[in-house]
């Protein structure tokens, strides 16, 4: 247990992802630009009312900003992890830590329904799964899961530099979250991105993070609707 938690967040693999001073301020420009205007987008697009279509491109150009972030900003890495001797690229691992991290806000959703003000804010994100169409609703979720896996734990994390990228990514992640307007997206935030901080800063790319969030996201969406239901 101790070598799988070791290679999946903690032990760092060898690798070379060194960039000249003009690249690094290159991206710094690109990752700062990118954020004030996905977190101007994100705020828009969790104002929309649950059920209306303008819903989905709003939240798709949410991601497709992400997404132009991170390509812009300079390479992106998929990273490897320690595995019986050799590197392989993180899958298993990090599908099986957004189950487990699922599972944990699935139970502390329990908590949170029985407490009138957290169950509303949490309503509020859900009542865009419950109204609208299932299909496009899981597609925007995924996209916009892994788009943000591409910044914030790519081109932002690389943007940070070598010191506290894991902590200084996630404040930021949870500062752009707060234009929702809604402290359970924030929460979530927060404790999801010390889990994906810590899978970049293990595998040195951005694989881990995405698979874990995504599958996270998947649970999420299907889980909570019937499990905190109006």
């Amino acid at each position: 247990m101790r070598c799988l938690l070791g290679s999946a967040f903690i032990d760092r693999v060898p690798r070379d992802h060194t960039q000249s001073a003009s690249a690094f301020r290159r991206r710094r420009i690109v990752a700062a630009v990118t954020l004030v205007v996905g977190a101007v987008l994100l705020g828009v697009s969790l104002s929309i009312r649950p059920g209306d279509a303008l819903f989905y491109p709003m939240t798709l150009a949410v991601a497709a900003t992400w997404v132009a972030g991170a390509l812009l900003s300079g390479p992106l890495h998929l990273g490897r992890i320690p595995f019986r001797g050799t590197l392989r690229r993180p899958v298993a691992t990090p599908i099986i830590t957004g189950l487990l991290a699922g599972a944990v806000f699935v139970a502390g959703a329990l908590i949170v329904r029985e407490i009138p003000p957290l169950r509303a804010y949490t309503d509020d994100v859900l009542d865009h799964a419950r109204y609208g169409s299932i299909v496009l609703i899981t597609i925007v979720t995924l996209a916009n899961g892994a788009a943000e896996e591409l910044f914030f734990r790519g081109a932002l994390f690389a943007a940070i530099g070598r010191r506290l990228p894991v902590t200084i990514s996630t404040a930021v992640y949870a500062i752009v979250t707060v234009a929702t307007g809604n402290p359970m997206l924030v929460f979530a935030a927060v404790l999801l991105g010390v889990i994906l901080g810590l899978q970049r800063r293990a595998s040195g790319g951005v694989l881990a993070p995405v698979l874990t969030h995504v599958t996270w996201s998947t649970v999420m969406l299907f889980a909570l609707p019937p499990l905190i239901a109006n």
